[in-house]
């Protein structure tokens, strides 16, 4: 073996056997090979006594390079808050700025336990550059309509857009993917969202997407088509096409049987939702239906942080209290949305879970601080006590990213400095 992870407490993220007790994980190039009580001989071993080893976790929902806008603005609607502030700062953005930001959103990200992400912003050659660089998994996505300076002129776009896809899908030995960004139904009009489905059809790209994230999204909707947001993308052909749809909060029973009936793959954004006031998705409702959620933190600017410990936290909370049912989002559930949900969501299907053949992509988190004490059940323990900042180690595809809490493939005081620079001079 390459690597041998003794006396861990495994967390599966199976839905049969999720806590299978203290063992030890062997891999081998990049691949989880043994999972068993033997101590299996590798050129390395990492002793975990006193860790749970589960699955790493993929924030399924974000823009990375936000964090330049961390703590800027608080206590507005999303359309106050995106129109009035977020617009103005993101017209100055530049590629300098996008390239460190995504640098030290990357270095946060691994800190908290998360392998793999899927990113929605400007700049994505830069995001695409510093996910091959840190050796996390990401899934980088452009639109037709964000892909260069041709506006309307369609063809050029798409020829943009393909170049961009083309460079970087299945790049790093797999470790990158991409998709086709459908912003939403009120940044895109009809030919656009047409036009969407076409390109993504025919470049065999999943869709990338805000759905029903608030109640003035759906009015709108409503009034300039006739139809809910989720509609308008089935009447456009964009459900046509596997799509990862952000938020899904204000959805009735209809939108929610289309979500099941086109595998629409929801994300969770509690801390966003709460953030914004946009409200609470019927999660227990899709989970009764069988649509399997995934969950993201959003970007860093309605967060304000990218903390899927965080994220897992309230998912795990919010529901129990706005239904008044304590049995709702068991902790289970949840950290199956923040592993093998979050890696279907991204189009990574051998990941997400701690079993024979799955890529090793594994945290290690630390129980014993005074917090996590005492750890009677590792599960309970991830979703309800545990930290961010417990987490020790990261793994990607057998790939150390972070050892004793120090980033191996990122440094830390440089990023930091390079994103305080860049404030300076955008504010």
């Amino acid at each position: 073996m390459d690597l041998c992870i003794k006396d861990a407490h495994i967390v599966t993220g199976k839905s049969d056997g999720m806590y299978i007790g203290t063992g030890c994980i062997g891999i081998n190039e990049g691949r989880i090979a043994y999972i068993g009580t033997a101590e299996v001989e590798a050129d390395m071993t990492i002793d975990a006594k006193s860790m749970i080893a589960m699955p790493g976790l993929f924030n399924a929902h974000t823009h990375t390079s936000m964090i330049l806008m961390r703590n800027y603005v608080a206590d507005k609607s999303l359309e106050d808050w995106l129109a009035k502030s977020i617009f103005p700062i993101e017209d100055k953005l530049t590629a300098e700025y996008i390239k460190n930001a995504s640098i030290l959103a990357a270095g946060e990200m691994i800190k908290g336990g998360t392998v793999g992400f899927l990113d929605m912003y400007y700049h994505v050659d830069e995001t695409a550059q510093t996910a091959l660089e840190t050796g996390m998994k990401a899934n980088i996505s452009l639109g037709i309509l964000t892909s260069g300076e041709d506006g309307q002129d369609y063809e050029k776009a798409k020829a943009q857009s393909q170049r961009f896809h083309r460079k970087y899908n299945g790049s790093g030995e797999g470790n990158i993917r991409t998709s086709l960004e459908v912003h939403s139904v009120y940044l895109y009009d009809e030919e656009g969202l047409r036009h969407s489905a076409d390109f993504a059809g025919n470049n065999g790209l999943m869709v990338h997407a805000h759905l029903h994230e608030t109640r003035t999204e759906v009015e709108n909707s409503v009034k300039n088509y006739g139809m809910r947001p989720i509609e308008v993308f089935e009447n456009c052909g964009l459900l046509d096409v596997p799509v990862t749809a952000a938020h899904c909060v204000h959805m009735n029973d209809n939108d929610l049987a289309i979500a099941k009936e086109r595998s629409v793959r929801p994300v969770h954004c509690p801390s966003s939702n709460l953030f914004l006031a946009s409200g609470f998705a019927r999660i227990t409702r899709m989970q009764e239906l069988g649509i399997p959620i995934a969950l993201g933190t959003d970007g860093a600017a309605s967060n304000n942080d990218l903390d899927m410990f965080g994220e897992m936290h309230l998912a795990g909370l919010i529901h129990k209290g706005n239904s008044g049912d304590a049995t709702v989002v068991n902790a289970s559930s949840v950290i199956r949305m923040a592993t093998k949900s979050g890696a279907r969501a991204m189009g990574f299907n051998d990941s997400g879970t701690l079993e024979v053949g799955m890529d090793a992509d594994i945290i290690l988190v630390d129980t014993t601080e005074l917090h996590n004490t005492p750890m009677l059940d590792p599960v309970n323990a991830l979703i309800y006590s545990a930290k961010a900042s417990d987490v020790d180690t990261v793994i990607v595809r057998g790939k150390i990213l972070m050892k004793g809490r120090e980033l191996k493939t990122i440094d830390e005081e440089k990023a930091r400095y390079n994103v305080n620079k860049c404030i300076e001079k955008l504010y």
